[in-house]
């Protein structure tokens, strides 16, 4: 049994934090480790840092998305402007430091990258021993996330490896893994069943729009658009904590007349997103790597619209690439393109499978059993 196991991620958005928990409950379900803990990094930070890597991004993201696209590319060089990056990082986490050096983890698991690059260092200069995983939350790997010092990669996909091992990390140290999504989401759930359980009907398509998080789109103007559809269709729209995206929703939803092709259901926040997703055809949105995975474990077809320039293009690179996804780069269009997609049942079918074929629900799981594995060894 393991003990002494330190999640770490950073709340740089949710799916870094999501990843964490995702693993630390699926090591309580296996029960292989005595003391397991969760630390979101960036509370161990400068109050400067923390909002630059929070609140500077989302503006980045929602007022110069251009720009945020540009930098990606620009610092996406392997083995490029780490010293420089440290240098800073070093400056801003000490507190960060103290605590680790205070803990002596045996096994860190993070699935950020900012924590790997401070336990790396901390390993080159022998102030830390503990056995380094790294757990990339994107279907590319960003040049941020190499590091010197680690025992093991977990990547999401094949061709992740194969860009891991061109620039030098060992074969050994590298496990496609998938990305750990909650494991509620690898329990097989009844479509017709989680309808009747939501209030939607049983034989009608049901698009699916999540609203958490930021988007470069109103959802207003995106489902606006979706009211053109010619096919009946219902589609859910999941708000999350914000009251006031609700209140837009539930108006727009009342200004809908009865009888119409496309019928709307708002949804608040909620922690039943694994049985929204059961219940649902498609997904319409972004593709961030958590929501990605978790569409993906459930079979979803993805309409991707307007992703954040950056990883959230590159996933949805992957997405076209392996079928199971469109995109629609203009609203005026959503309606005409997705209309297209269910006037060929077999394309859509086809896509569903290559959307399961292509799922790792259970991810969560395997890299949990892949650390007792390799504990055996270190």
């Amino acid at each position: 049994m393991l003990d002494k196991v330190l999640l770490l991620s950073a709340s740089a958005g949710a799916g870094h934090v999501r990843a964490a928990q995702a693993i630390e409950r699926a090591f309580t379900e296996l029960g292989v480790a005595g003391e397991v803990r969760h630390i979101d990094a960036l509370q161990y930070t400068t109050k400067l840092f923390r909002n630059l890597y929070s609140k500077a991004y989302f503006d980045m993201v929602n007022k110069a998305p251009g720009l945020l696209g540009w930098l990606y590319d620009h610092f996406d060089k392997p083995w490029k402007n780490e010293r420089r990056r440290l240098a800073f990082d070093k400056l801003n986490t000490l507190r960060f430091v103290k605590l680790l050096e205070e803990y002596q983890p045996r096994i860190t698991v993070c699935t950020h990258f900012l924590p790997a690059e401070i336990i790396s260092w901390l390993k080159a200069k022998k102030r830390l021993s503990t056995r380094q995983a790294i757990v990339v939350t994107d279907f590319d790997v960003h040049a941020m996330w190499l590091c010197r010092h680690h025992e093991q990669y977990f990547v999401a996909i094949d061709e992740a490896r194969v860009l891991l091992e061109k620039i030098g990390i060992e074969p050994g140290k590298i496990t496609v893994s998938g990305i750990p999504i909650d494991p509620v989401f690898a329990m097989s759930k009844d479509k017709r069943a989680m309808r009747v359980k939501h209030g939607l009907q049983q034989d009608m398509t049901t698009i699916l729009i999540s609203g958490g998080g930021f988007g470069l789109i109103p959802l207003e103007n995106l489902i606006t658009s979706l009211l053109e559809m010619r096919h009946t269709v219902q589609v859910v729209a999941v708000c999350g904590r914000s009251e006031d995206l609700k209140k837009r929703l539930d108006h727009l939803a009342s200004r809908v007349p009865p009888g119409h092709n496309v019928s709307l259901k708002v949804i608040g926040y909620t922690t039943e997103m694994d049985e929204y997703m059961a219940a649902s055809d498609l997904l319409v949105g972004k593709c961030g790597g958590l929501t990605t995975s978790e569409a993906l474990s459930k079979g979803l077809v993805f309409i991707i619209v307007n992703p954040i320039p950056g990883q959230e293009v590159r996933n949805s690179d992957h997405l076209l690439e392996e079928g199971v996804g469109i995109r629609a780069n203009n609203l005026p269009a959503l309606a005409f393109k997705i209309d297209r997609l269910l006037d060929d049942p077999a394309r859509l079918e086809a896509m569903r499978a290559s959307s399961l074929r292509m799922a790792r629900p259970r991810a969560a799981f395997d890299i949990v059993n892949r650390l007792v594995g390799l504990a055996r060894r270190w």
